[in-house]
């Protein structure tokens, strides 16, 4: 399984920040996808996620203003953080897991930079 993410930037305090990764490979195997992001001297930590089912977990910290969603016939997840915060600043990663049947791997796309500016 491949990841490939797009979207981020530079955006405004108070405005959005829209995200989405496209899944390759044996799509099939995959259960959750989601997005983590990491802050400068922090580590990395989960934004939100979403089952093939449709369960989704979100971190306290955007909860009430983001949105995960999942076209799983596109396997692809997107993200839509409102409100933004400068603490919203980071590198934000693409994730999946894969079912255990599967071997329960764990990955990861490249990086994409959201800077959050006053």
């Amino acid at each position: 399984v491949q990841l490939q993410a797009s979207g981020g930037g530079l955006v405004q305090v108070g405005g959005y920040l829209s995200l989405s990764c496209v899944a390759s490979g044996n799509i099939f195997s995959i259960d959750y996808m989601g997005w983590y992001r990491q802050a400068p001297g922090k580590q990395r930590e989960l934004v939100a996620e979403v089952t093939r089912g449709g369960v989704r977990r979100y971190a306290d910290a955007v909860m009430g203003r983001s949105t995960i969603s999942r076209d799983n016939a596109k396997s692809t997840v997107f993200l839509r953080v409102n409100i933004l915060k400068p603490e919203d600043t980071g590198v934000y990663y693409c994730n999946a897991r894969l079912y255990d049947g599967d071997g329960g791997d764990v990955i990861w796309g490249q990086g994409t930079q959201v800077t959050v500016s006053s």
